[in-house]
């Protein structure tokens, strides 16, 4: 079940780092009410607020306070250019080493998420596929789902799969990604090609009964039938009581996994919130639509501050 959130009439762009954001502006003409999202009325499952981090190895910093809170039963999805912090933020909220958090919090299920390591995050039902996922010679992909998902398992509280009940319990899973049985038997992402490393991404997600699955850029190198053999599969696996955050460039993505928010990140922030429209927007006038409708607000002399939507940025 659905409920509307009161996000207000009008997008609110915050004070920021930002070359989009110099002032609070109202949106108008087709622009106006972006913000009208609806939220799953699921318990909150992650909230951010002000997170900040840097490059561990150079100290430069990339995250410059991050707002978002995300549901159970949703789907999100941030676009934004490159190096504006997409790939940072998933990678930081999984507890990637080559980041060092230095300022804000994240909770999940209530859980301080920053005091977690990467393999207790994993066990609590966090996943990420990556952009170009590592290859690992002399693993074979059936062992190492194997022994992922029953790491996950005793963190659930299930039995753990010997390996002729794996077997049974991943046919299907492979069957809705149109994946051969042979994929088991190759090692891990070795001599994949770009669409069965995407696949296969996504074919742990399922193994591991993840909660709140980060997508980085799944949508990358695949043709039209492999981004719909990954689109159904992530359908299929959304659950009232799961999260989806997609960090995508392409709208492609978003017309076959249906987003509830949009996020546009810039500078290390997410600078504006709202509904697929956004994407819209995005890919038929590109970033310059954005600043066209800030800059059309701008000649009016509008500066009425309102309400930013719940996963935008405080001033």
């Amino acid at each position: 079940m659905m409920q509307s959130c009161a996000f207000g009439h009008a997008q609110v762009l915050p004070r920021s780092h930002s070359s989009f954001a110099r002032r609070p502006v109202r949106l108008v003409s087709r622009y106006r009410n972006l913000s009208g999202v609806r939220c799953a009325a699921g318990d909150i499952m992650l909230e951010v607020k002000g997170l900040e981090a840097r490059v561990a190895s150079t100290g430069e910093h990339i995250l410059r306070g991050v707002n978002l809170t995300v549901r159970e039963g949703e789907i999100h999805a941030i676009m934004g250019t490159n190096g504006s912090g997409k790939s940072t933020f998933s990678k930081v909220l999984v507890g990637h080493p080559d980041y060092e958090v230095t300022g804000g919090t994240a909770t999940y299920r209530g859980q301080n998420l920053l005091e977690l390591e990467p393999e207790e995050r994993a066990r609590s039902g966090l996943f990420m596929s990556f952009q170009s996922p590592v290859e690992v010679p002399g693993v074979s992909n059936a062992e190492f789902l194997r022994l992922s998902a029953n790491a996950r398992r005793m963190a659930q509280g299930v039995p753990e799969l010997d390996p002729l009940e794996f077997y049974g319990f991943i046919t299907p899973k492979l069957q809705r990604l149109n994946m051969d049985a042979s994929f088991l038997d190759r090692n891990v992402n070795e001599g994949f090609s770009g669409g069965e490393k995407k696949r296969n991404e996504i074919l742990q997600m399922s193994v591991l009964d993840a909660e709140l699955s980060i997508l980085d850029e799944i949508d990358s190198g695949l043709d039209i039938d492999a981004l719909k053999d990954v689109a159904s599969a992530v359908n299929g696996l959304t659950k009232p009581e799961t999260a989806t955050i997609m960090v995508t460039h392409y709208k492609r993505l978003l017309n076959h996994i249906k987003p509830d928010q949009v996020h546009v990140m810039e500078s290390g922030k997410i600078i504006f919130s709202g509904d697929i429209r956004i994407a819209d927007i995005l890919e038929a006038e590109g970033y310059e639509g954005i600043r066209k409708a800030i800059q059309q607000q701008g000649s009016n002399g509008a500066s009425q501050e309102l309400k930013p939507a719940m996963s935008g940025n405080p001033d």
